[in-house]
């Protein structure tokens, strides 16, 4: 393609090649079939080609599709031969900051979070530090960070910082739908303190709020006051005020970063808490653009139509609206932060559209990166990536 990571920018047709080699013995007669959909199941005319290639031949054919409309498309080419049958699944993206995806605020958006942000204020927060010195070396101390968030619920996290005295770098490590946070998923560095936050129902914040999983979606989603989200995004600005309160934090480099549901929970505390957060780090971020994204991922979809199906009292239209108070697109307006995002092209569980539904509408200053052949775990060297952006944007390379 045009790029390495599968981006068609430009106005114009679009279009490829695909080399097909003949590495075996025999001679190979058969047709190359590429099939291609939209993230939303819309067919493009595809091709078929015929082929016939010795041992040891090769074929490029190219492929073109015109001028396609901003998004992302699945390729499957096949070849069907005398010798075998091979088939490969790629895809590519076509001008996404195009992508439109309209903001679709409840008329009290503001003030849902207002007062959501008043309520967790009048939470005595009871921070509360439990050193770990099985975990601590001589450069770095561990702790667990007990304290009270929305509801008075008890939420827990693990704060590193170094041994060295001095005023630090903040790193807000937020986690992944369903995971629990552990210090070796957090940043190993001695130039930063890093808080790995548990939210309600996850990890060892599992006290007063445990839905489990599958459930946790759907907890109290037809109550928007209720809604665990609501109380989840609250517990990191929880976190966020208790990295404030630390002498050795230097509160003009504060970061949130996470992926899938961290993702996500970076937008929130970002958006909701945007004089304190100077830096937002999300990768293939959730919780995005809800009414498409039940149309181009199984999962969460499904949940909901079982939702849906077992609840027929409760309108569908009130549950999209009590998810628009906590959807990232509605929220990314309000981020101030500069934001470095990054996505997998082909993410089955939190597909690109909905990471650009969000990023398309942040006016902060942005950029994205993408790993076209990645799903929803990223390359082992993405965290690398990640932590050197950082620390970039901190002075500290």
């Amino acid at each position: 393609m045009e790029r390495d990571d599968h981006l068609f920018l430009r106005e114009g047709p679009v279009g490829f090649k695909i080399l097909v080699e003949n590495q075996t013995n025999r001679s190979l007669n058969g047709k190359l079939i590429v099939t291609t959909n939209s993230d939303f199941g819309v067919e493009i005319p595809g091709s078929t080609l015929k082929i016939k290639l010795n041992p040891g031949d090769s074929h490029s054919s190219q492929i073109d599709f015109g001028t396609l409309a901003p998004g992302f498309y699945n390729v499957e080419a096949v070849v069907q031969s005398s010798v075998g049958h091979k088939r490969v699944r790629f895809a590519f993206g076509v001008r996404p900051e195009e992508i439109i995806s309209p903001l679709d605020r409840p008329d009290d958006f503001e003030d849902y979070w207002k007062r959501a942000r008043k309520e967790l204020s009048e939470v005595d927060s009871q921070f509360n530090l439990i050193r770990q010195d099985s975990l601590c070396t001589e450069k770095r101390e561990v702790y667990i960070l007990e304290m009270r968030s929305l509801g008075d619920v008890l939420v827990r996290a693990w704060y590193m910082r170094p041994v060295k005295e001095g005023i630090y770098p903040a790193l807000l490590q937020v986690q992944g739908y369903s995971t629990f946070m552990i210090p070796d998923w957090m940043y190993q560095g001695e130039d930063m303190v890093a808080l790995g936050l548990n939210i309600r129902g996850h990890g060892f914040s599992k006290d007063q709020v445990n839905p489990g999983f599958p459930g946790y979606l759907q907890h109290h989603v037809d109550h928007k006051d209720q809604y665990i989200y609501r109380g989840a995004y609250m517990d990191c600005i929880r976190a966020v005020d208790f990295l404030y309160s630390r002498d050795e934090v230097d509160t003009s480099r504060v970061a949130v970063e996470g992926g899938s549901q961290g993702g996500a929970l970076s937008y929130a505390t970002a958006a909701l808490d945007n004089q304190r957060i100077n830096l937002c780090v999300p990768h293939v971020p959730f919780l995005s653009d809800f009414r498409d994204y039940f149309k181009v991922a199984h999962w969460p979809a499904n949940e909901f139509a079982q939702y849906f199906e077992e609840h027929p009292e409760i309108p569908e239209d009130k549950i999209y609206k009590n998810l628009s108070y906590i959807d990232i697109k509605n929220l990314a307006p309000w981020i101030k932060a500069p934001v470095f995002m990054t996505i997998g092209l082909v993410d089955e569980t939190c597909p690109p559209h909905i990471n650009f539904a969000a990023y398309n509408q942040l006016n902060a200053p942005k950029e994205y990166l993408v790993y076209p052949e990645a799903g929803h775990s990223m390359p082992a060297e993405y965290h690398q990536v990640k932590y050197k952006y950082i620390r970039n944007q901190f002075g500290l390379d």
